[in-house]
């Protein structure tokens, strides 16, 4: 049986594939110290797990609006004010199962066949997959190590050419964790205007962002609002990945032809996800607050075994809870019996000779780098950077 092209030529996640990976050895009794996926390592907090079990007792087990329930979406729409500045009708707001199906919608909406979409590079896997499923090309932006990988109009300038109709820009950044400067928003925002590009800006890390960095959205500034899809979720801000809903607000018309897309390809989110989620973005969670703090103590044990690590070079996260390693120091290198050429042999040989799971770079347009969450706990990650330590001792 033949297979249409677009799913021949369709990568997988890299993410996902290591972390398999990781859980299979786990499975066959190995300890592997698993810094892969990018998922929480806490509960979801009582209170919104406990509005979804009420959700169930009262029978809110049926169908919804494609787009949600009128609920949700006006709490979210005065949870974006709140978060943004920027004022959103309903209409102008709608969920999703997860943020990465807002984000299809959004370029499905958005991106024809032929049309160029700028990513800044190293960029979150799914971005360029997407767009190609769309049709569009995505035209990578280089964001270099010596600008801490945050986004300039300068680059995006740089990388411009004609055929290019919109932006994709995620702030603060997986797998970077950089944040994007908040003058540089509006510089950003005044070249997408000159440019008459679309934007479509993840923001779904907003609520982790660490001192002294400072996260503006894109949704603050007035000027790009008719050309703009915000884009959120509450998987990391609320530990709530299983629950599968995210959101997208934006101009009527295009949330409008979202929500007709999902209509006809999924239906709406789960009900009962949504009753748990009206209750994350309405009720005080000291569980988020609580949350944040922990990631912030785990960059000061990465920047600590960063500081002992050449000849791997990076730098601690502005936000989100990734630590992004470029490991082009090692190339040349033997480790656990592989000679390092990229960051994938990197990858390979942490988790064969360290048992230490981590993401190889390629597939965020970055070969020689090495993406490794900091969602474990905090005697896992010293587990993991001791033995990191101890395969890497030849190579110092």
């Amino acid at each position: 049986m033949k297979l249409a092209q677009r799913v021949v030529d369709l990568a997988p996640s890299p993410t996902l594939a290591i972390d398999q990976r990781a859980k299979a050895m786990a499975a066959e009794g190995i300890d592997v110290v698993n810094l892969g996926l990018g998922e929480p390592d806490f509960d979801t907090p009582r209170a919104v797990a406990a509005a979804a079990v009420a959700a169930i007792g009262a029978g809110d087990t049926h169908y919804t609006p494609a787009g949600g329930t009128r609920a949700l979406r006006q709490a979210l729409a005065r949870h974006i004010e709140v978060e943004t500045g920027a004022r959103y009708a309903p209409e102008q707001v709608m969920v999703s199962s997860g943020a990465k199906h807002a984000l299809f919608n959004a370029l499905m909406s958005l991106v024809s066949p032929g049309d160029q979409v700028l990513v800044p590079t190293p960029y979150w896997v799914t971005y360029p997959e997407q767009i190609r499923l769309a049709g569009g090309t995505a035209v990578s932006v280089p964001t270099p190590s010596s600008s801490a990988h945050r986004l300039t109009a300068a680059a995006l300038e740089a990388a411009w050419r004609p055929g290019v109709r919109g932006l994709v820009v995620n702030s603060p950044n997986n797998p970077t964790g950089a944040v994007i400067d908040p003058a540089e928003v509006d510089r950003i925002a005044a070249f997408c205007v000159e440019h008459d590009l679309w934007v479509i800006a993840d923001e779904i890390y907003s609520q982790l962002v660490y001192p002294p960095a400072v996260h503006r959205s894109f949704a603050s500034v007035a000027d790009i609002r008719d050309r703009l899809i915000y884009v959120h979720g509450l998987s990391k801000t609320f530990a709530m990945t299983g629950w599968r809903i995210g959101y997208a607000a934006g101009p009527a018309p295009v949330i409008a032809a979202m929500e007709r897309l999902q209509g006809q390809a999924t239906g709406n989110p789960t009900s009962i996800a949504q009753a748990a989620a009206l209750a994350a973005v309405t009720t005080p969670l000291p569980e988020v607050a609580r949350m944040r703090d922990t990631f912030f103590a785990r960059r000061a044990l990465a920047a600590e075994w960063l500081a002992r690590s050449a000849p791997l070079v990076g730098r601690v996260p502005d936000g989100a809870f990734y630590l992004w390693v470029d490991t082009a120091g090692l190339v040349g290198h033997t480790l656990a019996g592989v000679t390092i050429a990229s960051g994938d042999d990197v990858a390979r040989a942490w988790l064969d000779g360290a048992r230490v799971a981590a993401v190889a770079g390629s597939g965020f347009g970055a070969p020689h780098a090495v993406r490794l969450s900091l969602a474990s706990s905090e005697e896992r990650l010293a587990e993991a950077f001791a033995r990191l330590d101890h395969l890497m001792v030849p190579v110092e």
